[in-house]
């Protein structure tokens, strides 16, 4: 498939899909115009990509931890990545107890804004804001 269409069916702009590729976290082949060419395999390998982006990592973290983690399904141990895996889901564990507390502080305001009264925030009644952090 072509970059177009690599980008529909996963939501990744061609721009992040050509930096993915320029960082070595998927391939392409060149057709012999030059355009890129993917594979079935690089929607499933775009998608980790992007959650692992999603969960903080960053891009060259990832390129280090595809390998493992591909290797790692294929029943294959990879020892040399696993110090690194377990520090990365320490700093993704924090960082959700961090971004929970957080959630858990803005809820505070928006419930006691709520009974004050409902002031405006950003154009929006905050009642409706605490009905629906309260849903």
């Amino acid at each position: 498939m072509r970059i177009g269409e690599l980008s529909r069916r996963t939501g990744a702009s061609p721009r992040s899909l050509r930096h993915y590729e320029d960082q070595g976290l998927i391939s392409s082949r060149r057709t012999p115009g030059g355009h890129r060419e993917y594979g079935e395999e690089t929607l499933e390998r775009v998608d980790r990509v992007r959650g692992l982006l999603g969960a903080g990592l960053n891009l060259a973290t990832i390129r280090d931890l595809l390998p493992c983690l591909y290797a790692r399904e294929r029943g294959e141990p990879a020892p040399d990545l696993l110090d690194h895996l377990c520090a990365e889901r320490e700093r993704v564990t924090r960082s959700i107890h961090e971004l929970e507390h957080m959630r858990e502080a803005l809820d505070s305001v928006i419930h006691r804004s709520a009974d004050v009264g409902g002031t405006l925030v950003g154009g929006s009644r905050v009642e409706a804001a605490a009905t629906l952090a309260d849903k």
